[in-house]
């Protein structure tokens, strides 16, 4: 038996903590997933407008093994700054590893586009996201609001609201797993003509809703792009188990993560998103045999966990610039 965790967010994964930031005068913001030891990670990158950082260093034939945090960020790419803020906060706790006097924290990241969501983006030569990655690495916590929040304060899902969302799963055994998502997609997270998400099949406890299956009354086949909101698109987020898993392993938890994305969200992985899913291990459980199977379930319950992040970032997300919440729009306040 499966079930959401306690929280139902993916600090249910034993050591795994989120900060979030924001700027309300730019309608954007950052998010930090920071585990309590260096954790072992993996990255898969599906979109055709990636903006991303030392997302080399997870390939399984590089030397570094463990990252320190990961950073997801609005601001296109002015949001890349974000990491940077994240390294100094993680250095001043002596985190990262040692050289001499130093500590150099790998916090790898990725960035979505938020730039035209009707916030003031006129910030001259210091852009916020800086200072933001440092507040979010520094405030980290294992309880946190979903909807306007962190990386997912100025994101928007096609024409409405997107948001920040998480959701956890608990295995009878004791594996858990957890997925944060930053959701601002070209594509519609709602089956057309109605208030019923994609994801709706794997909701949980009605924790986005509860509408259930949608009364389909138009043809969905082939369902339409907003033209005026072209390139300016992207869904990130980390996945996380607490099972050790190597480099490798961890692409492939990543890999299967992304389906999740292709369950809530249509069309997904379009040459106008930067699509991006971390992964995490925070080693706190040793994996069960055997072990392709056992990794193949870790992966396809991450991306049902990302589904219904993915919703569950809409559905709390509240109107904000230019685009109305998903409660607003079908009166569920």
């Amino acid at each position: 038996m499966i079930t959401p965790g306690k929280k139902n967010l993916i600090t249910d994964v034993d050591g795994i903590k989120i900060g979030n930031a924001h700027n309300e005068t730019a309608i954007s913001g950052v998010t930090a997933i920071v585990p309590d030891q260096p954790a072992v990670a993996g990255v898969d990158v599906r979109g055709g407008g990636p903006g991303t950082r030392e997302t080399e260093v997870l390939r399984p034939d590089c030397l570094v093994e463990r990252v320190d945090a990961i950073v997801l960020s609005g601001g296109s790419v002015f949001g890349l700054d974000a990491a940077s803020g994240a390294v100094s906060a993680l250095a001043s706790q002596k985190k990262g590893f040692a050289i001499h006097n130093l500590n150099v924290p790998i916090v790898p990241s990725a960035i979505l586009f938020d730039l035209i969501n009707g916030g003031n983006k006129e910030w001259g030569e210091m852009p916020p996201y800086r200072e933001m990655g440092y507040q979010a690495a520094q405030n980290i916590t294992e309880q946190f609001e979903l909807g306007n929040v962190g990386a997912g304060y100025g994101a928007n899902a096609g024409t409405i609201k997107g948001g920040l969302g998480s959701a956890s799963a608990v295995t009878e055994e004791g594996v858990q797993i957890g997925a944060v998502i930053a959701v601002n997609p070209v594509g519609s997270v709602l089956v057309p003509g109605t208030p019923n998400f994609w994801a709706w099949e794997l909701e949980q406890n009605n924790e986005f809703g509860g509408l259930g299956a949608p009364e389909i009354t138009e043809d969905i086949s082939l369902d339409g792009l907003d033209g005026s909101r072209l390139g300016a698109n992207t869904t990130i987020g980390v996945v996380a188990t607490n099972v050790s898993l190597t480099k490798s392993q961890l692409q492939r938890v990543a890999i299967m993560a992304q389906d999740g994305y292709a369950r809530a969200i249509r069309p997904v992985h379009t040459p106008f998103d930067g699509d991006t899913i971390f992964a995490m291990s925070t080693e706190k459980r040793e994996m069960d045999n055997p072990e392709p199977l056992a990794l193949a379930r870790i992966g396809a319950i991450a991306a049902d966990c990302v589904a219904r992040a993915v919703a569950r970032a809409v559905f709390h997300a509240e109107s904000l610039g230019i685009y109305k919440g998903y409660r607003d729009l079908y009166d569920m306040s």
